[in-house]
């Protein structure tokens, strides 16, 4: 089978397009024959050495497609299934071997492309805004990079809890996205400060909750946004990883909280990653999630896939298709 492979840590010239056996899957384990590979910034980091994986390995980290053979013991899934996942490493391929308890099954008003562009950022919107921080009605959140991937379904998500939603992108085409997808205000980092702007916005008290993918040029600025007792939820490092923050600091801005939450953490048990992913393929089938598949790209057109990721080119999912 085709898989891209990363025999070593670098830029996306290090992906290379290769044969590869297909893998048999052992106990508890089913192979899933790929339609369609969620990007992902995670993908990236894992690329770059910056999440050190021991190489060589197949990249990618979410994907979609039809159960094709299980392993001894599998009574989660069958032949045949139509399912997704997130989180298991191997999706840059035509095949991939999932844990079985890791297999969300397809209802059949959702198709591949779509379940493929939910599964990891669908459900990280989905815990941010149910469990690491619980939104509600009347609450007030910072989301930056609001017309990402993950940006434009954590505005969604949020509004579908009730809060107000302000919104951070760097282009006023961005803007209109974040609009769209239910922001009640965004701020152009570009040409304003986002910190006096979210003070202005809240008459000086701050937000409830910062919502912060970026990491190093954000996280100083996210910090003075909330209000005394407010959660700041690192969640990325798009700009680069922060520096170590002194536990003082928080209590001088409030008796802030401050959490490093993983998708993984929040989908321990196969009901908690069933009921998130049922309540995504709900709010998708009754129309209050909408899913921005920016563009489909070949698998072994992945490293230029990832040099527009890098390079802050895409707004919504971009799938690639083996």
């Amino acid at each position: 089978m085709k898989a891209i492979r990363v025999h070593k840590a670098g830029g996306p010239e290090v992906l290379t397009y290769e044969d590869i056996p297909v893998p048999e899957p052992k106990a508890g384990e089913a192979r899933v024959k790929i339609e369609a590979v969620g990007l992902n910034f995670i993908d990236v980091y894992q690329r770059t050495g910056v999440y050190a994986l021991p190489t060589p390995f197949t990249l990618g980290m979410e994907g979609a497609g039809v159960v094709d053979a299980v392993g001894e013991g599998v009574t989660e899934v069958k032949r045949g299934d139509r399912v997704a996942y997130a989180m298991i490493p191997g999706s840059y391929a035509e095949y991939a071997i999932v844990p079985a308890a890791k297999l969300a099954p397809l209802p059949p008003n959702i198709d591949a492309k779509t379940a493929a562009g939910l599964m990891l950022q669908g459900m990280t919107a989905h815990y941010l805004t149910r469990s690491t921080y619980p939104l509600k009605c009347g609450e007030t959140a910072l989301v930056h990079a609001a017309a990402g991937g993950v940006g434009l379904l954590l505005v969604q998500a949020a509004k579908i809890a009730g809060a107000r939603v302000i919104g951070t992108v760097s282009t006023e085409a961005k803007a209109q996205l974040a609009k769209e997808a239910g922001a009640d205000e965004v701020i152009l980092y570009t040409q304003a400060d986002f910190l006096a702007e979210v003070k202005r916005l809240t008459d000086g008290r701050g937000v409830d909750v910062v919502y912060d993918s970026v990491g190093a040029t954000t996280f100083d600025k996210s910090l003075d946004c909330l209000r005394p007792r407010g959660y700041l939820v690192l969640f990325g490092q798009s700009s680069g990883p922060v520096a170590p923050v002194s536990a003082g600091t928080l209590v001088s801005k409030g008796s802030l909280f401050l959490t490093r939450p993983s998708l993984a953490h929040y989908t321990l048990t196969r009901a908690e990653l069933l009921e998130r992913a049922d309540d995504l393929f709900n709010w998708v089938a009754t129309g209050e999630l909408k899913l921005r598949v920016e563009r489909t790209i070949p698998l072994r057109d992945a490293a230029e896939a990832q040099r527009q990721l890098e390079a802050r080119k895409t707004t919504g999912k971009v799938i690639l298709i083996p």
